[in-house]
C-alpha cells in the first residue's frame, strides 16, 4: 500500500476544490451539489462542510443520489442489488449540478449517475468533481472539471479512500490488488 494523500494532504486537497468552485459558482444558489452512492456522500458532505464556513451560507442544496439499477452491470452479479437511498429534497430543472464522487475510473458510474439524474428533471449543466482521477483507465469519454489527484495506476492497482466518519482515519492509498 502507498498513501497518495496523508490526512494533511487531503484536507489541503478538499480546501482547494471547495475554493475553485466558489470562484466558479459566485452565487450557490443556483448550484445543486449531489454525491453519488455510496462513496461520493463523504466526499460531497466534506465539501459542502467546507463552502459552508468559506461562504457563511446555511443553507447549500446537496443530496444523494442512488445509482443501483442504473448500473449497465447490474444484472451481471449472482448478488442480490441493495439499493442505498436518493436524497434529493430540491428540484434539479434548469440548474446547475454539481455531481460528486470519489474516483474516476472508468466513467461507467458517472454515465449511470447521469442516466438516472435525467429521472429527476433537465439541468441547465452537469459539472463532475472527483477527488482522485484515475486518467487513462477511461472506457467512456468522461472527463472531471474538478479534480483533487491525479494518478497513473495499472489494472492491478486499487485506489482506496479512507474517511474519518467510516474508516477511522482520512487517507488516500494506492493498493496493489494480487493477481489471480
Amino acid at each position: 500500500m502507498k498513501t497518495l494523500l496523508n490526512e494533511t494532504q487531503l484536507e489541503l486537497t478538499l480546501q482547494r476544490l471547495a475554493h475553485q468552485l466558489v470562484e466558479n459558482h459566485t452565487d450557490l444558489a443556483s448550484l445543486a451539489i449531489i454525491g453519488i452512492q455510496p462513496r461520493g456522500i463523504q466526499l460531497s458532505e466534506r465539501i459542502v462542510r467546507i463552502l459552508k464556513k468559506i461562504t457563511r451560507k446555511k443553507n447549500i442544496d446537496h443530496g444523494k443520489l442512488d445509482i443501483t439499477f442504473y448500473r449497465d452491470d447490474v444484472h451481471t452479479s449472482a448478488d442480490i442489488q441493495v439499493p442505498s437511498q436518493t436524497d434529493m429534497p430540491f428540484g434539479i430543472s434548469g440548474r446547475n449540478v454539481l455531481l460528486i464522487d470519489d474516483v474516476l475510473y472508468t466513467g461507467r458510474t458517472i454515465r449511470s449517475a447521469m442516466d438516472a439524474l435525467i429521472d429527476f428533471g433537465r439541468p441547465a449543466k452537469v459539472e463532475l468533481l472527483v477527488l482522485v482521477d484515475r486518467r487513462f483507465s477511461r472506457e467512456l469519454p468522461i472527463q472531471p472539471d474538478y479534480v483533487g489527484y491525479t494518478v497513473d495506476t495499472i489494472l492491478t492497482q486499487k485506489v482506496k479512500v479512507y474517511w474519518q466518519e467510516k474508516d477511522g482515519k482520512d487517507e488516500v492509498a494506492l493498493i496493489d490488488k494480487p493477481s489471480a
